[in-house]
């Protein structure tokens, strides 16, 4: 979840929602974050970081994390078994994301996402991450055409796990194709240059340069993100989540 070109746009269009300076912006792809007022804090991870000993992220502090789990209607992420099934012994809540594509159908896409993460390996709801890629930011889809996919993928995955799935997504694409027709969706936004205070969100993908003990994979680095309320909040919340909690 990450290229150059999306923190400069995440920086020129937060720049104009916050009223933040610009000037330097360009290098730095880390928010700082007030952790008193977000304490609950986690982190999104694919094959790109190897074997992860989660008991050491756990031991770091981490509450949540977010597995890649596909991609389409064919592609599994190489390690979504592994994590998923190492994650199981520790205290962090997970869920798992599904990186959403503008050619392939909605149905095939929640087929394929259904077929590789049970509905009792999860316990918090299921994602979607839906971002520009390839040439796509140049040849942007069309607003109907997108919906036309990413309305049937979310549909299928609700009905499936029992919840309403969450949108991860940049702030681009956000005001293109998730404002509107979508906004009732829960979010989990990127921001690496400042906090996305004017829109509802969940949780905040807040830096793509973090890192941690306990991985050993080809990405020195791990994404950042926080939750969108206290402690209390976030046990709460998703003590609630019925998709079959992990035992």
């Amino acid at each position: 979840m990450r290229t150059l070109k999306r923190n400069i746009l995440c920086t020129l269009i937060g720049t104009v929602l916050t009223g933040t300076a610009a000037a330097g912006a360009f290098y730095f792809s880390s928010a700082k974050v007030n952790k008193a007022k977000y304490p609950v804090f986690g982190v999104d991870v694919s094959n790109y970081q190897g074997d992860i000993d989660w008991r050491e992220l756990e031991e770091q502090n981490v509450s949540f994390a977010f597995i890649k789990a596909t991609e389409g209607s064919g592609h599994t992420d190489e390690s979504l078994r592994r994590n998923i099934e190492r994650a199981k012994g520790t205290g962090i809540r997970v869920s798992a994301y599904h990186f959403f594509s503008f050619d392939s159908a909605g149905k095939t896409q929640a087929d394929n996402f259904i077929a590789a993460v049970g509905s009792d390996e999860i316990d918090m709801p299921p994602v979607v991450d839906i971002e520009y890629y390839g040439d796509k930011r140049r040849n942007k889809p069309s607003k109907a055409e997108t919906e036309s996919i990413l309305r049937p993928l979310l549909d299928e995955l609700e009905s499936h796990y029992g919840v309403k799935p969450m949108i991860y997504t940049t702030l681009p694409v956000y005001f293109r194709y998730v404002r509107g027709s979508f906004g009732d969706y829960p979010l989990w936004i990127r921001c690496t240059n400042g906090e996305p205070d004017l829109l509802d969100w969940k949780f905040w993908q807040y830096s793509d340069q973090g890192t941690l003990k306990g991985y050993n994979g080809d990405e020195e680095h791990i994404d950042f993100n926080v939750y969108n309320g206290s402690k209390e909040d976030f046990e709460k919340e998703f003590s609630k989540i019925n998709t079959g909690a992990r035992q």
